[in-house]
């Protein structure tokens, strides 16, 4: 079972979500909050495995609450909630430790999709969003450019193969597929390349992987 948590100032929109969260008999609306220090308050008082946050809210926004929530002793997995209209703050969500965002009139079976893929460590991201965002704030030739690209350097030609299938937002079935690989040994390289590369998840995985140009 999949305990999650919605977080989103807005009442109606807490009530759809729980609506249709609670509509799939995996996963359990276990709290929900109004605002990024409810959202803090709720995780440490239950456990939580992902929580649906959204990014502008009174007194700590989602930015801010992804952060501490992913500084918790036992971090929730966070799925950013936005308009088309909030790149700067989705990216910065994202940079905080989100494992992916969804657009508020994302289709619902997508969202129950994003909770399922998430709680099992993959990202889910919307792709034009998510195109949107990188290509305004994330060009090859920014300054950390090269310190990404010195980053990737630590890694072994397989894994550099894994992490560019893994920037183009492939889950683990895929790379396996792509590379004639196991599952298994898939989830073994990707968490050597979290570890190597000192980030916290697949998104920010990605993110450095763009950072150094190694996709697209």
């Amino acid at each position: 079972m999949i305990r999650a948590m919605i977080v989103d100032d807005d009442a109606l929109v807490r009530l759809g979500l729980a609506d249709l969260l609670d509509g799939d008999p995996d996963i359990e609306v276990t709290a929900q909050a109004s605002d990024g220090l409810q959202a803090i308050e709720q995780a440490t008082a239950h456990r939580i495995d992902v929580a649906l946050v959204d990014v502008r809210m009174p007194r700590m926004d989602g930015i801010t609450a992804t952060t501490r929530l992913r500084a918790l002793p036992h971090p929730p997995r966070v799925i950013t909630l936005t308009t088309f209209d909030l790149d700067e703050y989705v990216y910065n969500a994202l940079a905080a430790g989100a494992d992916g965002f969804l657009l508020k009139d994302t289709d619902p079976t997508e969202i129950l999709r994003a909770v399922h893929l998430v709680a099992t460590g993959s990202a889910m991201l919307h792709p034009a969003a998510a195109r949107r965002v990188i290509d305004r704030y994330h060009a090859t030739d920014h300054p950390r450019a090269a310190a990404a690209q010195n980053r990737l350097e630590r890694l072994t030609p397989r894994e550099r193969d894994v992490l560019t299938l893994l920037a183009q937002g492939d889950t683990n079935a895929d790379i396996a597929t792509r590379l004639a690989m196991r599952e298994s040994t898939v989830k073994a390289h990707v968490s050597r390349i979290l570890a190597t590369l000192d980030v916290t998840n697949r998104v920010q995985a990605a993110l450095l992987a763009r950072d150094a140009g190694l996709t697209l």
